[in-house]
């Protein structure tokens, strides 16, 4: 066997076992705001869209497809955390707003970035450098 089909030497190995990791790591956290790791992110993007987004836009940003979305944003509705509307002007657009719970809850949802930061043992320079190499590398794939 050539040294680079070891496991350890593939790329999406690493990242898949990074993806794992960090999940089990924010599920805790997350478990006492009473959310799912894919509902953090939803709120993650309404937090920063304060009037609304489109399904499609959220999909979007999220990297989701509409089959995978739809239902987790059906949950969240059904907890109280999320809004669903037709657009007015469009009905075939559908737009999700936070609801009063959802908004409050981002109060509560502040101290997790610092703790996974704690967590993780990343100095801010570290962290940064970590971010602009995996957008890089996001950016060359994503073509």
């Amino acid at each position: 066997m050539t040294n680079t089909l070891l496991l350890e030497k593939q790329l999406c190995f690493r990242l898949y076992s990074v993806n794992k990791l960090m999940c089990r790591l924010y599920g805790p956290l997350l478990q006492t705001l009473g959310l799912t790791y894919p509902q953090y992110l939803v709120l993650l993007v309404l937090w920063q869209h304060n009037a609304g987004i489109s399904v499609k836009s959220l999909g979007r940003a999220l990297d989701l497809d509409s089959g995978t979305l739809s239902p987790l944003i059906k949950r969240m509705e059904k907890h109280g955390l999320v809004k669903r509307a037709r657009q007015i002007d469009d009905k075939r657009v559908i737009e999700i707003t936070l609801s009063q719970q959802g908004k409050d809850l981002e109060k509560e949802a502040l101290n997790v970035p610092a703790k996974m930061f704690e967590v993780t043992g990343l100095t801010s320079e570290k962290f940064e450098h970590l971010n602009q190499e995996l957008d890089q590398l996001i950016a060359k794939i994503s073509d």
